[in-house]
């Protein structure tokens, strides 16, 4: 009998249709997770040691052990039945890669704290992988200045003004587990760590498919060179045009969650002070 905590996700909702076929076998299962290692296996995935990746019982991650430390000596990847770890096994399944390169980075950082003195926090690395493990979501363009544009958070010009324009350069993929997640039931403020990914025009052209293979083998070797946290850029996902309803100018100038741009916030500082 499929699992019934899935029964909860809209699988019409715009940010979840490049999951959606990997999705439903999943969801149709009688055991989702016994069909997940199915997959997996068929996939051959393997972590940044080459062992087999296979999900396994919350349980057999030992006291005291790190999560993604156990990922990397076993290859077994933690798993509950709740959609948390749910939409993370499928992040594993849609972007691999990427996936294994985010622990290949936990993992060194861990190995390297190791041989220091303890100090508190998991450190700069280790938070931005974890950022991105959780909350990130892909930015694909191919023009720099809509990047630049979201940084200055120009939300009205960016989603409103210049909607089909935007639409026409850039697609955005959501990756964070913990961000899909929240949107099961959604709320405006809901924001996203974007990351940015330069692309060519070639990339508009390929199928569904094809992107997702694509952006896996890109975003790994980015994060191959190692991870910051001044990368993101802050993105309010249901302000993508046609994620949500009501998408009009008094949607974009909400200040509780598309906050101004730094340009006119530091204006207004500067007029109340006279």
């Amino acid at each position: 009998m499929p699992a019934s905590f899935l029964d909860v996700i809209d699988w019409s909702r715009p940010w979840l249709a490049p999951y959606r076929t990997i999705a439903d076998t999943l969801v149709r299962a009688s055991d989702w997770r016994q069909t997940l290692n199915a997959l997996a296996s068929e996939m051959d995935l393997r972590n940044h040691r080459g062992l087999p990746i296979h999900f396994v019982p919350q349980a057999h991650l030992p006291p005291g052990m790190a999560y993604e430390e156990f990922i990397s000596t076993t290859g077994g990847v933690p798993t509950r039945e709740n959609l948390h770890d749910f939409f993370n096994a499928l992040m594993w399944l849609s972007f691999p890669k990427i996936k294994v390169q985010l622990n290949a980075l936990q993992a060194k950082e861990i190995e390297k704290a190791a041989n220091l003195p303890k100090v508190g926090g998991r450190g700069n690395v280790r938070d931005a992988a974890t950022i991105f493990d959780e909350n990130a979501a892909l930015l694909v363009t191919r023009d720099s200045e809509w990047i630049e544009a979201l940084r200055a958070r120009r939300w009205t010009d960016v989603f409103l003004m210049q909607r089909e324009v935007f639409e026409c350069n850039c697609e955005v993929k959501l990756f964070g587990h913990a961000l899909m997640e929240k949107l099961v039931k959604p709320y405006k403020a809901i924001t996203a760590h974007g990351w940015p990914l330069a692309v060519n025009n070639n990339f508009f052209l390929l199928s569904p498919i094809e992107k997702r293979f694509w952006l896996d083998e890109a975003v790994a070797q980015q994060l191959s060179s190692g991870i910051d946290k001044s990368t993101f850029t802050p993105v309010p996902v249901l302000g993508i045009p046609h994620w949500w309803r009501g998408q009009n100018r008094e949607f974009y100038t909400d200040p509780v969650v598309f906050r101004p741009s730094i340009c006119t916030a530091e204006s207004s500082t500067r007029a109340r002070r006279v």
